[in-house]
């Protein structure tokens, strides 16, 4: 049996698409992180849909669009905390709750983020 990436495991775009609505429907209106989601709230969307394709183990969609992620040194210009890491895992995992997934697969999904959203902070 051929090994099937997590992208895949949990619904891939369609998945993704429903993930993001969700997350960013409470980041950008959370009290404490929605100030650094003010640019173009689509393009925001669009390009965490495409990392989080490649970042599950999906088509390199968004290294083909913008180039390799590169992802501390894109928020460096953004002063991020912990508290920030801390809230935007908390929307990340209502966001993951969200989804029509086994707890198991939930589980599995939300703990790629956290290590990444603490690498995020500067400040």
């Amino acid at each position: 049996m051929e090994h099937q990436s997590l992208y895949e495991r949990i619904g891939g775009d369609a998945a993704l698409r429903q993930l993001t609505d969700r997350f960013y429907d409470l980041v950008f209106n959370h009290e404490l992180i929605s100030r650094l989601f003010k640019t173009d709230k689509d393009l925001i969307k669009e390009k965490q849909r495409l990392f989080l394709t490649q970042f599950l183990g999906g088509p390199q969609l968004y290294s083909e669009v913008y180039g390799h992620p590169m992802m501390r040194a894109r928020h460096m210009p953004h002063t991020i905390t912990e508290d920030d890491a801390v809230a935007w895992l908390q929307c990340m995992a209502s966001a993951v709750e969200s989804l029509p997934l086994s707890k198991d697969l939930k589980d599995e999904l939300f703990d790629r983020f956290p290590r990444t959203a603490f690498f995020m902070v500067n400040s």
